[in-house]
């Protein structure tokens, strides 16, 4: 899949596009509504579909002390757009200069003279431009003056509410992994590479990949039922992990661990993926090894029965 630069012009073959846009970050059934519509446009008319994303997301540039929030990695995105259909993914680079750009500049030379774009899809809500000026009704208004078509896709609802980013990250914090799967169409995952730790897990016989969670969203800090991927293999993965600050060792340390069962490999300097399916305690601090070990048992027992049930429904 191609992977283009707002900055730059694109290749010609790409030039009268569908592109859905919009930021995507979390690609839940409501972007997937928008970015469907843009796929289908595109194959009725012979033409290449592209799906659009800011990075850093624009709250991140306007404020850049929010604590993290993303869904996704751009990687990730790249994957998710991929297998909806879209020919390439665009990235749009949040800057000062994008920042900067009137509403009507970003429809007249970015999205026709620097694109060639045939048309726009976005939500209802979609904004953009300096000032976040633009709306879909300049899209509408101004870029059909200059040959731009535009659709817009209307709020998609799940549970009686509209399905959004912000309702995933509350239902992640809240510690309710199967709401935010529900609304995402898949698990919440975090992606990372290995690292080596203090090796405390191997001591008490639950050996814990160690992952940095970076830029994503924190979800509730607890043990959680999980599924692993080995990017590199394909490998799929079972087990429980705990992500937060381990209340019992010292010094503190965020970090996400996953101890997966009836694995013995080395996961060294892998890049895995870890997604969340049950939340099952909060973090705990016990007395003494002993008791913090009875309970990962009982953890690890629950997390195998979830992820049993889940792989016979």
């Amino acid at each position: 899949m191609r992977w283009l630069d707002h900055r730059e012009q694109i290749p010609s073959a790409l030039r009268g596009a569908v592109i859905a846009l919009g930021n995507f970050d979390g690609f839940h059934k409501g972007h997937q509504a928008v970015a469907g519509e843009a796929i289908r446009w595109a194959h009725e008319e012979g033409r290449p579909s592209i799906i659009a994303t800011f990075d850093p997301h624009p709250v991140r540039f306007f404020k850049p002390e929010v604590p993290p929030f993303r869904l996704t990695t751009l990687e990730q995105r790249q994957e998710l757009y991929l297998a909806a259909g879209a020919t390439a993914m665009l990235v749009f680079h949040f800057d000062k200069d994008l920042a900067g750009t009137s509403a009507e500049d970003f429809i007249t030379e970015i999205l026709i003279e620097r694109f060639g774009a045939h048309g726009v899809v976005t939500g209802g809500d979609f904004t953009f431009g300096k000032g976040a000026a633009g709306n879909v009704d300049l899209l509408k208004s101004l870029g059909g003056e200059r040959g731009l078509q535009s659709r817009v896709v209307e709020a998609v609802e799940d549970g009686g509410a509209v399905v959004s980013s912000s309702r995933i990250r509350e239902a992640l914090r809240d510690g309710n992994p199967e709401l935010a799967a529900e609304l995402l169409t898949r698990p919440f995952a975090i992606r990372g590479i290995v690292e080596h730790g203090d090796k405390r897990g191997r001591t008490i016989g639950y050996p814990t990949a160690n992952l940095s969670v970076e830029n994503y969203l924190r979800p509730k800090y607890g043990v959680y039922a999980v599924t692993g991927k080995i990017l590199s293999t394909g490998q799929q993965l079972t087990g429980a992990a705990n992500i937060g600050v381990r209340p019992q060792f010292e010094p503190p340390k965020e970090l996400l661990e996953p101890y997966f069962f009836d694995f013995s490999g080395d996961l060294y300097g892998q890049e895995i993926e870890v997604a969340f399916h049950h939340f099952l305690r909060p973090e705990a601090k016990f007395d003494g090894l002993d008791a913090l070990m009875e309970q990962m048992e009982k953890d690890c027992d629950r997390a195998r029965t979830l992820l049993s049930a889940r792989h016979h429904d």
